[in-house]
């Protein structure tokens, strides 16, 4: 058994790593926003996409944003990276990061909706949302809906969510969407991630008409894999079968090439809401595909949030 482990080995590592992003897509002059991206698949694709053209990495950790940013610029020789604060369980932190963003930046192309919170203890973001739910959906709800016309106006455009295959186990709970009646650390992330999917469908299809023919502006979702990372840190089990089974799940730059692939791919340039998954369109649960629950999750996030959409 061990000779055949030492034989297989670099063709599990190759099944493993799954698809990769062959597109050289340049991006000089354009502008791309990376959320969470000081650590894991963030900061992998965020280290692309600054060999290609500028990065702004959006982070609620400015120091550790900072010593990823710095890493990168040394790496990629470009010093158009940087870091502006964000914290996605905060409206009011998303507002003011949307606000000096605007202000700052005249260009936007491509916004990668990236950053993400898994298995963490019930508690609430500071506007009462359950903290999953709110930092994973809401929040990039929100920070989509403030820079879309930023986008529009720099069309054509892309956004990206990541989501996760966990979304095939996940259900939007209206009646309890904060977990307050029950709660399941790992139910509430499927629920999340589900959202992503939800609401990548539903940007979609009103970014469609007349203003999606001629300027393209889309919106597609993606799973990056199974990838030893920090995101399984609230879980003491699940960093103990991590280290256990590394060799079988992907690293953050195998992670991130889905990440990359929908953010450049040319022959992405007029497909929108869909799923992929190792670089290729995947399959969506069919609770991911119902319009119905897309469009109520669309209505009751705007009221959350207190914002009108239409």
């Amino acid at each position: 058994v061990p000779v055949f482990l030492f034989v297989a080995a670099p063709y599990i590592r190759r099944y493993v790593a799954g698809g990769r992003c062959k597109s050289t897509a340049r991006l000089e002059g354009k502008v791309v926003i990376v959320t969470g991206a000081n650590t894991g698949i963030g900061k992998e694709t965020a280290r692309d996409l600054a060999r290609r053209g500028k990065v702004i990495i959006a982070c609620r950790d400015t120091a550790k944003a900072e010593a990823a940013a710095s890493e990168i610029r040394a790496e990629t020789g470009n010093q158009e990276v940087i870091v502006k604060k964000l914290d996605l369980a905060d409206t009011k932190s998303i507002r003011e990061f949307a606000e000096k963003f605007l202000a700052e930046e005249k260009e936007l192309h491509i916004l990668i909706n990236n950053a993400g919170v898994m298995l963490c203890p019930y508690s609430k973001t500071a506007d009462g949302f359950e903290m999953q739910l709110g930092v994973n959906h809401l929040g990039h709800f929100l920070l989509t809906f403030l820079l879309l016309e930023r986008l529009k106006q720099c069309a054509p455009a892309r956004i990206v969510n990541v989501s996760s295959l966990a979304h095939h186990g996940g259900r939007i709970r209206f009646h309890d969407l904060h977990g307050e009646k029950s709660y399941n650390r790992g139910l509430a992330y499927c629920h999340s991630k589900l959202a992503n999917v939800l609401f990548t469908r539903e940007l979609a299809r009103r970014l469609q008409g007349k203003f999606q023919r001629q300027a393209g502006l889309t919106a597609n979702a993606l799973h990056p894999g199974s990838v030893y990372s920090e995101l399984v840190r609230h879980s003491f089990v699940m960093s103990w079968l991590w280290k256990i089974f590394s060799f079988f799940l992907k690293t953050p730059y195998e992670g991130a090439q889905t990440s990359i692939y929908c953010a450049v791919a040319e022959e992405l340039e007029s497909v929108t809401g869909q799923y992929f998954s190792d670089c290729q369109p995947a399959y969506v649960s069919p609770r991911g595909r119902d319009d119905e629950t897309a469009k109520k999750l669309w209505n009751v996030s705007c009221e959350l949030l207190g914002i009108q959409w239409d």
